[in-house]
């Protein structure tokens, strides 16, 4: 067994080792708690409003565990548009994390196990296209990332597709990317350096970046961040059955790409409104970026009639 192959068993029975004691840890005397005590005693709608109120401020580690109790929500109570967009956004936000036979059914493992299936490849991308942008920085956090690529791809649940070509490429970069990354050994002797010839001036400290508000959502006026990209954004699912004029959603767009929110803007009719805000938390994106980092972000989508012919 390589030492990579040694690190990769080390970071994946790490994260399934934290996650779960996670729920046991942080449950206790605590809203999450709450709403898992809601949800065991079948009272989905009021452990769902104790788990919406949390999206907002949670802390990164903790989003993986209100996702995936909403998703046992939304199952429960039969959303499974909803369902599935829950568990997407747990799964991005853990990716190894997976539920237990003590949290729910075999019918509802086996949905998260589908819908992880599906957003792994992408998940995978992702990690890989961020640890290419830390390596080329020379940013010591590459590694970790590319490590992380592999695990991902060493997943059961993937062990049907792993051997696609694009996948067994993304592989085969990763692991020598992986060794490019590792650090490298001191130089027995290193040579003395040069005689300076004129004395540098002291460099200038670095300026601290600046604190940003992780609950604070952004929007078109502000002009230094760059809006969402879609990815998934259709509205085929809906049909042409009631959409007789324009009409508009407004949604939130968190730092996953994930629609946290959607309300009517301008509304055609009950029936059609109560569809596209359904089909609009389907809708996925790259999310805004401010200074490199991604950002909540409040954006109007379009709704327009179908063309007649």
């Amino acid at each position: 067994m390589t030492r990579w192959s040694i690190s990769i068993r080390i970071v994946c029975v790490a994260a399934a080792s934290m996650l779960a004691l996670a729920p046991i840890v942080r449950a206790q005397n605590s809203p999450l708690g709450a709403a898992r005590d809601l949800y065991t005693a079948a009272a989905y709608d009021d452990a769902l409003n104790i788990l919406n109120g949390l999206r907002g401020s949670a802390r990164r580690e903790d989003v993986g565990l209100i996702e995936r109790y909403r998703a046992f929500c939304f199952l429960a109570l039969g959303r499974s548009s909803d369902a599935n967009a829950a568990i997407e956004a747990a799964v991005a936000a853990a990716p190894f994390a997976q539920p237990s036979e003590a949290d729910c059914s075999p019918r509802v493992r086996a949905t998260f196990r589908d819908v992880r299936r599906r957003v792994l490849p992408a998940i995978i991308e992702r990690e890989y296209t961020d640890a290419r942008a830390a390596f080329d920085r020379k940013d010591p956090t590459a590694a970790a990332h590319f490590t992380l690529v592999i695990a991902l791809l060493a997943d059961p649940d993937l062990r049907e597709i792993t051997g696609q070509p694009g996948l067994t490429q993304l592989r085969a970069m990763a692991t020598d990317f992986l060794a490019l990354s590792a650090p490298k050994a001191p130089a027995a002797q290193a040579a003395p350096p040069a005689p300076l010839r004129a004395q540098r001036a002291p460099a200038l400290p670095m300026a601290a970046p600046p604190s940003r508000d992780i609950a604070h959502v952004y929007g078109s006026e502000d002009v230094n961040v760059v809006p969402p990209s879609a990815i998934r954004q259709s509205v085929a699912a809906m049909g042409d059955l009631f959409s007789l004029r324009p009409g508009a959603v407004e949604i939130v767009v968190d730092e996953l790409g994930v629609v946290i929110s959607a309300a009517t803007k301008i509304s055609v009719n009950a029936v059609y409104d109560r569809l596209a805000l359904s089909t609009a938390k389907g809708w996925r994106y790259r999310p805004a970026i401010l200074d490199g980092v991604a950002v909540k972000y409040r954006m109007i989508v379009q709704l327009q009639p179908p063309q007649r012919h």
